[in-house]
């Protein structure tokens, strides 16, 4: 994009610092990450252990996904014009500013209005409050937006790690502070507040000058124009990571909710350290090579190699030890969790290929590609949770999520990056050695825990072997993620 007029533009080649900017941000924002939801999972397993039971788990997850689906559209999708479009994006920053605000407190009045009546729907009357103070949320992040635009444009992870870690430990504090307390699940909607204030003032004084409101006609169209497409198909996106919450609340009971709430959330963990990381720069870092099919398809194929190669280990030592670990982490009244984990964390391993996939077809403009993947995962998603749900409770519903994402939401993305320019071959060369790997490391530790045991030091000797052996096995393809 050259400016805010334009509605497609071919991207110059990539500079020669390109690979370096990408190279050092990917490192910050891995870092950043990794120490955030490293304090998240101690934080977590604190509240589970002594101060909230499953039930709360189950509210807090009601008022987290609707919250989730709202900041998937709060900003209209404007805001990535800040991070794609080139020239000066301060020319345009302030309509995008306006547009995000006032979009965003539209957003959370209709919620405010509607919350008792969203809360009931989902089997969970209690929430209709935590969703009213955490969706105050909607507001800041859509205020937001254009600061952390700015970071994510300049490639600024370093600065955007201490913006996120004032957020950390501000919600954190407060959470634990008001658990303690006995405020239930409204100490997680209380710590997301005071966290999300903490970053937008975090964000204004790390890109200063950028929170000025402005409006221009013209630009407001354009921005529009690029925006709703990309604002619809990430709405249907939330919609697929969190219509499984929305179909065990109404369908089964509190107490498989937090179950269910809290086998999700682990499952997320690789999906939030190592693709959350990645997504911080890939979006960027592809927009700069969408000129160039060649170096695109090259670089896309190293990042979708690099995150592969990380994810893999965790998913697999997550799902082959799914009792053992939730056991020793969170106690055994926990137990019901791991049933539901192991199929969850190879949905988890899907859900990291498919967000580098859909960053790349952002870049390279297909929305409307990615409207019809997302809308076509949701439509075929929805009655195969509610089967598995009615047949097998929160195992069934994630039987469901992997059945549909493996059968149908794979192959249609490996068209779409087809499409793109993105050979087939590519994309299975680099993910042939983590996936071997992967194999050979669920044996190992699957025929350890049975002769081991499942004690804490036979559990780190297991781990430990088996990640020796995923190391060895991926190895001989270390010159395919080069780069």
């Amino acid at each position: 994009m050259t400016g805010p007029a334009a509605d497609t533009e071919s991207t110059t080649p990539a500079a020669p610092s390109l690979g370096r900017k990408v190279g050092s941000a990917a490192k910050w924002s891995l870092i950043n990450t990794v120490v955030m939801r490293l304090g998240n999972f101690v934080t977590g397993i604190i509240l589970a252990r002594f101060f909230l039971g499953p039930e709360a788990w189950g509210v807090y997850g009601i008022a987290q996904t609707v919250l989730l689906v709202l900041l998937s559209a709060n900003e209209l999708g404007v805001s990535l014009a800040i991070v794609r479009w080139e020239g000066d994006p301060r020319r345009f920053a302030p309509t995008v500013l306006t547009l995000s605000a006032a979009s965003s407190c539209l957003l959370y009045a209709v919620l405010f209005a509607v919350a008792p009546a969203v809360a009931g729907v989902l089997g969970s009357p209690e929430a209709s409050g935590v969703l009213r103070v955490m969706c105050l949320c909607v507001v800041l992040d859509g205020l937001s937006q254009v600061p952390a635009g700015f970071l994510t444009r300049e490639f600024a992870q370093g600065r955007r790690m201490a913006v996120d870690g004032l957020n950390f430990v501000l919600s954190t504090a407060v959470t634990l502070l008001l658990a303690v307390q006995g405020w239930g699940a409204m100490s997680f909607a209380w710590g997301s507040v005071v966290g999300n204030v903490a970053a937008l003032i975090g964000c204004c004084l790390a890109a200063p000058g950028t929170l000025r409101f402005g409006w221009d006609r013209e630009q407001a169209r354009a921005l529009l124009r690029f925006g709703l497409p990309l604002a619809g198909a990430s709405m249907l996106a939330l919609g697929v990571v969190n219509v499984d919450t929305m179909v065990v609340g109404s369908a089964l009971d509190p107490l498989a909710l937090g179950f269910y709430v809290l086998a999700f959330n682990i499952s997320g963990w690789p999906v939030r350290i190592i693709s959350e990381a990645a997504r911080r720069v890939s979006f960027a870092g592809f927009s700069r090579l969408a000129g160039s099919p060649q170096a695109l398809a090259a670089g896309f194929g190293r990042a979708l190699g690099v995150v592969m190669a990380g994810t893999v280990p965790i998913c697999v030592l997550l799902a082959a030890l799914a009792a053992p670990v939730v056991e020793l982490v969170y106690g055994e009244r926990w137990l019901p969790a791991a049933r539901a984990l192991p199929w969850l964390m190879a949905l988890g391993l899907v859900r990291i290929g498919c967000e580098l996939a859909y960053d790349c077809l952002v870049a390279i403009g297909r929305r409307r590609s990615l409207i019809g993947v997302q809308g076509l995962w949701l439509i075929v998603l929805i009655p195969a949770l509610v089967i598995g749900a009615g047949t097998g409770g929160i195992v069934g519903v994630a039987q469901g999520h992997v059945l549909v994402a493996g059968a149908v939401v794979v192959p249609v993305f490996l068209l779409a990056l087809h499409r793109g320019g993105i050979r087939l071959g590519a994309v299975a060369r680099v993910c042939a050695w983590p996936f071997l790997g992967g194999a050979v490391m669920a044996a190992v530790l699957l025929l350890l825990e049975r002769y081991l045991g499942d004690s804490v030091l036979a559990l780190l000797a297991t781990g430990a072997a088996g990640t020796l052996c995923y190391v060895l096995c991926v190895l001989p393809g270390r010159a395919l993620l080069k780069g």
